[in-house]
């Protein structure tokens, strides 16, 4: 499961998993955004992962109530 976060001029979030976008949403400054999606688990499994867009983004997946902070990697 991986965020990738676009800052351009149209910045947005999408959430991958298995490298398939299962959500999006747009970034309006810092405020922060959910993106929700699902494991390809059997049955699928929801997950959600919550976005704090700024300098330094902080994303948390939250998985059967469990939250798990996301660890930040370059590209």
């Amino acid at each position: 499961m991986t965020v990738n976060i676009d800052h351009g001029r149209h910045g947005a979030a999408e959430l991958l998993v298995d490298g398939k976008e299962t959500g999006r949403a747009e970034i309006h400054g810092r405020r922060p955004l959910t993106l929700t999606g699902e494991l390809p688990t059997d049955p699928p499994r929801p997950v959600s992962v919550r976005v704090t867009p700024g300098g330094a983004p902080r994303c948390t997946a939250v998985l059967d109530g469990a939250e798990t902070v996301m660890p930040p990697r370059a590209f």
